[in-house]
């Protein structure tokens, strides 16, 4: 890594980035995360495991995951990598019961898993709406009142990260992934003053343009665009993500809770990000915009 920004493309050297917290912080403690075989959610899972917490990932697919596995044994770390689908609650009810009985304790829930595709919203079909909202809100949902449900039967507290998007100014592309994000920020603030007497944290992490390996599935995405969407001309990275969620989840976040930590570079006070890159039809020339206005 240099000057904070990732090598694109070489997520496996997370293994041995650096990073500001102790190797034993989550020592003795269980982190679930959802979405875990790439991108965000792999990054986070490796900084968990590099700080002592036994991992659950959980994804839909199972060559991903054993994938996934086979590099955490390669680097010395172990992982309890699952296939589960988000969207449906019997599903996740199984999930995180096995969690509860075969590890005893479920410290920190992370929820990661998400998709969408990059269409003008004018064009949406109602499968392919359906598709994101299911995924980005529902399925979130299910396993944070999921995880909540057996903390509170179980007389235990815990700690939830939802990872969003940087909303604030808009998703242009991606309407219905943005809409659903909303959905789980205001959620998490509303559950977060429910659930606080049961001890139970809610927090999400919204991320401005950062490279990840996942981004490698959209051709012609909108990398190009990353240096123009904040002030400080760069994009971020996955450790960057991580190294936010793991803040949010240990003690360093305990009088945390209803928040949105944004790590956007500045991408919400300035800057014109696309991810899956500016259409033809935005991309201006401002020198031509002053002659006709006669500047």
């Amino acid at each position: 890594m240099t000057g904070g920004q990732a090598e694109y493309g070489h997520d496996e050297r997370m293994f041995d980035w650096p990073t500001v917290y102790r190797a034993d912080l989550f020592q003795g403690e269980t982190a679930l995360v959802t979405g875990g075989g790439s991108g965000l959610g792999k990054a986070t899972a490796i900084l968990f495991a590099r700080l002592g917490a036994t991992v659950v990932v959980i994804g839909r697919n199972r060559a991903k995951l054993d994938a996934l596995e086979a590099q955490f044994r390669e680097n010395g770390l172990t992982l309890d990598a699952a296939v589960c689908d988000i969207r449906d609650p019997d599903a996740v009810g199984a999930l995180l019961g096995r969690v509860f009985e075969q590890h005893g304790r479920l410290d920190h829930l992370v929820n990661n898993a998400g998709g969408q595709f990059a269409q003008d919203a004018i064009d949406f079909s109602v499968k392919g709406w359906r598709a994101v909202i299911d995924t980005n809100l529902n399925g979130t949902w299910w396993m944070m009142q999921t995880a909540a449900q057996l903390w509170r039967e179980r007389e235990e507290s815990g700690s939830i990260v939802n990872v969003v998007a940087d909303i604030w100014r808009g998703i242009p592309g991606v309407a219905h992934t943005a809409a659903a994000r909303a959905g789980v920020v205001y959620l998490s603030k509303t559950v977060a003053v429910e659930w606080a007497p049961l001890g139970i944290r809610i927090n999400c992490v919204a991320p401005g343009c950062c490279e990840t390996t996942a981004f490698g599935r959209y051709p012609g995405s909108g990398a190009a665009t990353f240096a123009q969407s904040n002030p400080m001309l760069r994009a971020g990275d996955e450790w960057d993500v991580a190294e936010a969620i793991a803040y949010l989840s240990a003690p360093s976040g305990k009088f945390v809770t209803g928040e949105v930590v944004t790590v956007d570079g500045g991408q919400q006070l300035w800057g014109d990000p696309w991810a899956f890159g500016r259409p033809s039809r935005f991309e201006l020339d401002y020198s031509d915009a002053k002659r006709e206005d006669g500047l």
